[in-house]
């Protein structure tokens, strides 16, 4: 993988708090930062006067301000030996160098500090040199080389995203995928349609198969395939060819017609979801495993079973999902506030659903080193496509998110509805995970930047569960799921002493632990295999009388353009 692709799957997006983040947020953190610096002149002088010491360094030859180690932007040897390129890099190292100074002597208190560090690395990283063709050396170079050609292919790739991609940079090059063909390849058929899921049933690969069923729960921001990439990252392929019986949710993408469509429409479908794979099954019990905000209308599913005295919940699986977060657990947590939150809810209400698009470029601007100016580089100025990766082709698939569901998601974030017990009352019940026994196992990411690991932690003391696993992926967010068995790097972490009771603090948890080489899909395997109960001989067809295969895998919903 290139490091452009492995950058940029690393920030896939995902919901959470910052679905309720809006421009008066952030037009509210540079008020502060600009109403903060003109309360006290003489703290500007100041810094001003260090700013220009640093400058006459510059200008004299004599400045030693060099790059941090791991900043990706200044590696071309050009930064170091080119006395011109030397020195437009220092003129920028000492506007950041600066701007850290001023920012940690304003008097703000710890969360607007937080908000003014954000906004300004926003606005500092847009003024790097390496964003432009005069302050790049590596795409002079290849101006040169390309004989002008890469200066053409970057205009060109600039016209396209302006007409095909409502001006935004073009973070995958999508035409190598084909869905069905390449991509999302297992075999099976959609059992069961509704006017808001398909329930995809695939084909088992094995002789025999566990008696106990798993159903996946997908993000309602991306489609189900993720679960079905390339065969060789396929968590549905793994778990079928492991005698898993195997069934994935797949969310029909919602317009404006359907942007009443609430957590409660989405928990029903999962459970009629859960029924059906009962009733094909045989078993009494279904297994779920649910992903980001996938894992929060799991928990959600589980917790309305629970105070319904409804068992047909077997063991749970959650992966990198928070279900009690903190504001400051992402950096751009710290911009959200009430006002804000609510400004997010009518706007959505007014327009119905928020489009896919529109949630991938305000996720995009929040982290524009990673999503915009990689890009931006990589497209424009050197004239190159941006990398054919089937993460990335998934990742801008994305889907629209009706506004009812917004609501609650904000809802569950501002109340910390799954910390209550009883206290808040959503989907037809007060919300209580503690009524929740079943057996848990939870997924982080080492890098994680969406949900960070220490947050997905915290999950570990919300349930009822006596049998709670919890692991720790050496990877960011959806490279953490897709971590398949022969990745030479792959290695994840789990507690020592399995017998003992997960501490209280994920610090705690780390202290205990011990590193394993490989991926952790066969420990999970094991894991969930010694929940599935018994094996038998696996069935001749998909579905049953009540459920007839309708259409192939991955059905019809995934097909349909955003």
């Amino acid at each position: 993988m290139s490091q452009l692709e492995d950058e940029a799957a690393q920030h896939t997006s995902a919901l959470g708090p910052l679905v309720g983040l809006t421009r008066e947020d952030i037009f509210g953190a540079v008020a502060v930062l600009l109403r903060e610096t003109a309360s006290d002149p003489q703290r500007l002088i100041k810094h001003s006067q260090s700013m220009g010491e640093d400058m006459i360094k510059i200008m004299t030859g004599k400045s030693e301000l060099a790059p941090h180690p791991k900043d990706k932007r200044f590696q071309d040897p050009a930064w170091q030996y080119n006395p011109f390129m030397r020195a437009g890099m220092q003129y920028y190292l000492a506007v950041q160098k600066g701007a850290a100074h001023w920012l940690e002597d304003l008097e703000l208190d710890d969360l607007e500090k937080d908000r003014a560090r954000f906004i300004s690395t926003i606005i500092i990283d847009s003024l790097a040199p390496t964003n432009t063709l005069a302050g790049n050396p590596s795409a002079q170079k290849m101006a040169i080389t390309s004989g002008g050609l890469s200066l053409i292919k970057g205009l060109k790739n600039a016209y396209d995203d302006m007409v095909h991609n409502k001006g935004m940079v073009s973070q995958v090059d999508k035409k190598p995928f084909k869905l069905g063909e390449n991509v999302a390849t297992s075999k099976g058929s959609v059992v069961l349609r509704t006017e808001m899921m398909e329930l995809v049933h695939y084909a088992p690969t094995t002789d025999e198969v566990y008696a106990i069923p798993q159903l996946t729960i997908p993000p309602q921001i991306n489609k189900m395939y993720i679960n079905d990439l390339s065969p060789e990252k396929s968590v549905v392929k793994y778990q079928v060819d492991n005698g898993i019986q195997t069934f994935v949710i797949s969310w029909k993408n919602p317009s404006k017609d359907q942007g009443h469509w609430d957590m409660a429409d989405y928990v029903n479908s999962c459970r009629e979801a859960m029924e059906a794979v009962s009733k094909i099954t045989g078993s009494k019990k279904v297994n779920v495993s649910a992903g980001c905000s996938g894992g929060q209308t799991a928990a959600m599913l589980a917790s309305k079973l629970a105070a319904d005295g409804d068992d047909l919940l077997g063991a749970l699986t959650l992966m990198v999902c928070v279900l009690h977060p903190k504001q400051n657990d992402i950096e751009a947590g710290s911009l959200v506030s009430k006002n804000g939150l609510e400004l997010a809810r009518q706007r959505a209400s007014k327009k119905g659903v928020i489009k896919g698009d529109d949630l991938a470029r305000g996720f995009a601007w929040l982290r524009p080193n990673d999503l915009i100016w990689n890009y931006v580089i990589n497209n424009y100025l050197l004239g190159q496509d941006p990398p054919a990766f089937d993460v990335l082709f998934w990742n801008a698939d994305a889907t629209n998110l009706s506004a009812s569901l917004m609501g609650d998601f904000l809802t569950i974030f501002e109340t910390l509805a799954f910390t209550k017990k009883g206290e808040v009352e959503m989907v037809d019940h007060r919300i209580d995970l503690s009524k929740v026994t079943g057996d848990l196992f939870i997924l982080g990411g080492v890098t994680d930047h969406i949900t960070p690991w220490k947050a997905t932690y915290r999950s570990t003391q919300l349930f009822g569960s006596k049998d709670v696993t919890y692991v720790l992926s050496q990877s960011g967010h959806m490279q953490a799921i897709l971590n398949p068995p022969g990745n030479p790097k792959a290695k994840y972490y789990v507690q020592k002493d399995a017998t003992k009771p997960l501490p209280e603090t994920a610090d705690e948890w780390l202290k205990g632990t011990e590193e394993v080489a490989g991926s952790w899909w066969p420990f999970w395997l094991e894991w969930l295999q010694k929940r599935s109960g018994d094996k038998s001989k696996a069935p001749a067809k998909l579905g049953n009388a009540a459920y007839k295969p309708l259409d192939p895998a991955p059905g019809l919903y995934v097909m349909e353009p955003c």
